[in-house]
C-alpha cells in the first residue's frame, strides 16, 4: 500500500510518498520546501502564499522522485493539525485537490503523532518509545499509555524552536537560526547561568530569553551565550525526558522535530538512556524536521487500522493536540 502525505503546518510545505513494507515503512521519496522569511519570524499569510506557490511542483517532484504514477496512489493524507491556519487550509486544499482528481481516499493526520510513527515506522528495534519532541512551535514529552499517546511534559510559553531562533534574530542572525547557533556554541568558552525553570513535568523558556538577550545586551560574548542556552534548555529537556521514562518505565526514547537534528541535545539525551540503560533513537535528519513522510506514513497506519475521513470532514484544527488522537491502531 502507498500513501502520499502533504505538510504543511507552519514554514514548510512537503510531499513525501511511503509504502508498507512488512509494517515498516519505506519512504519512496521526501520533497521539502521551506519559506524562509526576509525578515522576522513567520507571517502566516505569507508562507500560505509560499505553499500555494510551490505545492503542485513538490506533489509532482515526488511522484517522479519515487518512480511511480499517481494511479499507484492508494491513500492521500494531510497535516490537519497543530499550526498556523492559513498554511494548514493550503496544504489541506491540496490534499482534497489531488484525492478528487485521482479518486483515492483522503485522511488528515495530527502532525505531532507523526514525528513519532515515523521513528517507529523507519527505525529497527524502536517500538514502545518516549517521544523527546522539538520543534519550532511544539516542545512536548509524549509517550503511549492507555490508549493515547499522552504528554507528560511540555512548554508552557514558547517552543524550544521558537526560543532559539528569537534570540538568534534579536542578534542579527537569519532564519533558520538553529544551525548557526549550534556553530556559535560549540566556539563558547563560558557558562553563563540562565533562568532553569522546570514546574513539574513542564518547561518555560521565556525568561531564558529574556536573560540571553539582556546579556548580549551588556556586551557577552556571543559564543558564551550560545553555549549557555543550548546547554540549559537541552538539559531541562532531557531531565523532563528522563522523569517520563522513570515515570512509565519506558527503555526506549525518541528524538523528532527540528531541533532533534542538533548534536549536542542528541549527545545529552544518549547519555541519559545510556545512564538508564535504555536506547536512544534518533530518524535521519530530513525526518526530524517536517516533511511529508511523516504525514504519509501515519495516514497510512491509520487507514489501515479502519479509521476513514469523507472530502467534507476534512478540516483542519489549528489546536489539535497529542492526546486528543484516539490510537486505534496500537495495542493497549
Amino acid at each position: 500500500m502507498k500513501c502520499i502525505g502533504i505538510e504543511g503546518t507552519a514554514h514548510t510545505i512537503a510531499a513525501g510518498i511511503v509504502e508498507d513494507k512488512s509494517s515498516k515503512c519505506q519512504v519512496l521519496s521526501n520533497i521539502i520546501k521551506i519559506y524562509r522569511p526576509k525578515q522576522g519570524g513567520i507571517h502566516p499569510r505569507e508562507a500560505a502564499n509560499h505553499h500555494a506557490t510551490y505545492v503542485a511542483e513538490i506533489i509532482k517532484e515526488s511522484f517522479l522522485k519515487a518512480g511511480i504514477d499517481s494511479s499507484e496512489i492508494d491513500l492521500v493524507a494531510f497535516s490537519k493539525g497543530p499550526g498556523l491556519g492559513p498554511c494548514l487550509r493550503t496544504a489541506a486544499t491540496a490534499a482534497r485537490a489531488l484525492s478528487l482528481s485521482i479518486e483515492k481516499p483522503i485522511i488528515g493526520v495530527n502532525h505531532c503523532v507523526a514525528h513519532l510513527e515515523i521513528g517507529i515506522g523507519t527505525l529497527d528495534n524502536c517500538t514502545d518509545p518516549v517521544l523527546l519532541y522539538t520543534s519550532g512551535a511544539n516542545t512536548q514529552v509524549i509517550a503511549f499509555a492507555e490508549g493515547k499517546y499522552r504528554v507528560f511534559g511540555e512548554t508552557l510559553d514558547i517552543g524550544i524552536g521558537n526560543c532559539i531562533d528569537k534570540f538568534g534574530r534579536s542578534v542579527g542572525l537569519e532564519f533558520p537560526c538553529g544551525p548557526k547557533i549550534e556553530k556559535l556554541a560549540e566556539m563558547g568558552s563560558k557558562y553563563i547561568e540562565l533562568p532553569y525553570s522546570i514546574k513539574g513535568m513542564d518547561i518555560a523558556f521565556s525568561g531564558l530569553l529574556t536573560a540571553s538577550e539582556q546579556f548580549f545586551k551588556n556586551g557577552e560574548r556571543l559564543e558564551n551565550i550560545c553555549y549557555s542556552i543550548q546547554e540549559t534548555t537541552f538539559a531541562a529537556l532531557t531531565e523532563v525526558t528522563e522523569r517520563a521514562m522513570a515515570h512509565t518505565e519506558k527503555d526506549e526514547v525518541l528524538l523528532g522535530g527540528g531541533v532533534a537534528s542538533n548534536a549536542r541535545l542528541r549527545e545529552m539525551v544518549e547519555t541519559m538512556a545510556c545512564d538508564r540503560g535504555a536506547r536512544c533513537f534518533v530518524p535521519q535528519k530530513d525526518l526530524c524536521i517536517d516533511n511529508g513522510a511523516m504525514i504519509a506514513w501515519l495516514g497510512l497506519i491509520m487507514y489501515k487500522s479502519g479509521l476513514r475521513m469523507e472530502i467534507k470532514d476534512s478540516h483542519i484544527d489549528q489546536r489539535f493536540r497529542t492526546d486528543m488522537v484516539e490510537v486505534n491502531w496500537r495495542g493497549k
